[in-house]
Parts: C-alpha cells; sequence; structure tokens
C-alpha cells in the first residue's frame, strides 16, 4: 500500500512538475537507439522516480529516437555486477545511476563529495549541483579515461544509521557489525569504533535478517522503501553525509549518439535534477511519518558534534589530495 502511495504521489507531481511539454526534437541524423538503464533501488525510491523522469523526458524530446529501457531493483545485478558490464569493452548496459563518488571505479575529485559531514544541508548540495565545480565533476571520468562519462546530479536526501538494537549515541556504535560499501564508508565506520562489514546492497536485508550484519545506513526514503525497517527498526538520525548521486552514461554509448542526442541527454539530465530535488523536499516529512505508523523507532540526534570530531582525521585524509578543491565546496554553504 505504501509503494502504491508514493507511486500515485511521484505521478501526479511529476504531471504537476512539467510545465509545458515540448514537441520531439528528432533530426535526420537520429538513428533510432536503446539505451539499457540499472537502478538498484525499487521504481518508488526518490531514484527510481528521478530515473523515470529521465527515462520520460529523453523520449519526448528526441521524438523516440531514443528510447530508455529502466531497470529498478537490482533486475540487472547488484552494483559491482553492473558496473563490471558498464565498464567492460562492449557494454550492454549503457547507463547507471550510481553513488556521486566514483573512487572505486578510479574517480578522485568525485570522492570529495562523499566525505562525511561535508554538505551542512540539502540547499548547500544543490548550490554545488549547479556550480562550476560540480561540472567538472561530472568531467573527471572522461579526463581520467574511465570509458564513462557524468550526466547529472541526484540526491536522496541525508543517510542515517539503522540498527537491530537501538542505537541512542555515538558510544552505541562500537563493536556494532555495520555494512559498509567502499573506501569512505570503511573508514567512517572505524572513526566510530564499529566493525565494518563489506558487503553488496543487495546483501543488506538478508545479513540484518541473519544477524551478519546488525547496522545498515541509507537515506530514509531507501530505509523504507527497501523495507529494511522490518529487520532493523532503529533509525538514528545523525546525517552523516548526503547521499549524492549521478546518472552516467558509457562512452562508448555516448559516442554513438548524434549531437542533438547528446543535447538531449543533458537537458532531460537537468530536468531529472530538478525533479529529484523537488520530490526529496515533498518527501521526508511523510516518510518519517510512515516509518513511525509501520514501528520504526527514530532517534535525533541534538548535538552532531561528538560524530564530526570522531570523524576529524579522516575527513582530513579524504581530501588531502585535493585541500583547495573541497575548501570550495565547503565555501558553496555561505
Amino acid at each position: 500500500m505504501i509503494r502504491k502511495t508514493l507511486l500515485i504521489s511521484a505521478a501526479m507531481s511529476l504531471l504537476l512538475f512539467a510545465a509545458c511539454k515540448k514537441d520531439g526534437q528528432k533530426k535526420a541524423e537520429d538513428k533510432p537507439v536503446t539505451l539499457l538503464m540499472a537502478e538498484v533501488n525499487p521504481e518508488d525510491s526518490i531514484c527510481g522516480q528521478m530515473d523515470l523522469a529521465f527515462k520520460q523526458k529523453v523520449e519526448e524530446l528526441s521524438g523516440g529516437s531514443i528510447t530508455i529501457d529502466l531497470q529498478c531493483s537490482g533486475i540487472l545485478g547488484d552494483e559491482s555486477q553492473v558496473m563490471k558490464v558498464f565498464m567492460s569493452e562492449n557494454p550492454t548496459i549503457q547507463l547507471v545511476r550510481i553513488s556521486a563518488s566514483l573512487a572505486k571505479y578510479g574517480g578522485k575529485k568525485s570522492k570529495l563529495i562523499s566525505i562525511p559531514f561535508t554538505f551542512s544541508n540539502a540547499g548547500h548540495f544543490w548550490r554545488f549541483a549547479s556550480s562550476d565545480i560540480a561540472q567538472e565533476l561530472l568531467n573527471e571520468p572522461v579526463e581520467l579515461d574511465m570509458k564513462m562519462r557524468g550526466l547529472f546530479y541526484g540526491e536522496e536526501g541525508f543517510r542515517h544509521f539503522f540498527s537491530t538494537e537501538k542505537i541512542s549515541g555515538i558510544e552505541d556504535m562500537a563493536g556494532k557489525k555495520t555494512r559498509v560499501s567502499g573506501e569512505v564508508l570503511t573508514e567512517l565506520a572505524k572513526s566510530l569504533k564499529a566493525e565494518p562489514v563489506d558487503l553488496p546492497f543487495t546483501d543488506l536485508y538478508g545479513s540484518l535478517q541473519t544477524g551478519k550484519t546488525e547496522v545498515g545506513e541509507q537515506p530514509i526514503s531507501n530505509y523504507l522503501t527497501n523495507s529494511f525497517y522490518q529487520v532493523a527498526p532503529y533509525l538514528i538520525l545523525d546525517g552523516h553525509m548526503l547521499g549524492a548521486v549521478q546518472v552516467v552514461i558509457s562512452s562508448q554509448a555516448w559516442d554513438a549518439l548524434s549531437e542533438n542526442q547528446q543535447r538531449i541527454l543533458m537537458e532531460a539530465g537537468k530536468y531529472a535534477s530538478d525533479y529529484c530535488r523537488k520530490i526529496v523536499e515533498e518527501s521526508e516529512e511523510g516518510i518519517r511519518q510512515q516509518l513511525v505508523a509501520m514501528g520504526a523507532t527514530i532517534t535525533d540526534v541534538d548535538d552532531i558534534t561528538p560524530w564530526q570530531e570522531a570523524c576529524r582525521e579522516m575527513i582530513a585524509e579524504a581530501a588531502k589530495d585535493y585541500p583547495e578543491l573541497y575548501q570550495k565546496i565547503l565555501d558553496l554553504a555561505k
């Protein structure tokens, strides 16, 4: 019932947000193409809704010359499986929604976005997303010949820890088996004296159910749509990092498009990014109320300072290669 409600709400918001429908802009040089897109979250998640907005706008603007075959809920595999195909010589997956940090795949500057406590609020992130710095980070995969290109940014809200037993403060993280993925989350867990357990996202629910892990972390929208509250009913709103995401396209797929089709993808990306911001702003309080109704116990963090202090060294280490660029991102909070 919750997912049906979210889908109906998303559909209504999408109709309201589309100020006016443009005519298709198909040109003679635009060869018909279908792009397969992977999303690990369900279609009614924040990212799933953003992806759907992108798909619909691309198909509308291209006059049908571009079709996006969007596959959600990890149907194409977990992130590591998808990215292995995506980064191969002849990728059969052309578009992926992924974390904004591409450090696991060779990105360097993009790691800065995932450093804990970088963004003070959502407005800070969206000032970044519309800045020249954001474009510099989106272009990084091309500069590093990573076989992909960043199209646009989105966000899922701030990420929080959830657990099988109640966590009331930072001291309760000590020794907890905490699901991580990648270097930043591993170092975050260590900074909080937790025990990092590296697992694919698609294994998280089962690991909480069996006790292999005790703690996970996601934005509250994903906590709801993936039903984590059923196996880990305690949520603490520490907001350790913003759930910044981006959509990337394989270089092979990009190069095969006409200039007009490339422009359409960028225009649709801007639309989907704006749409993402809108639905995040509208949904979080409602999601919190739904979680309480479903039996989740939610703990607010009145003073985030101890969490920030615990991560001070890892933050400095993560930013050391690009201190000036990182400071520019921080300065966008003002």
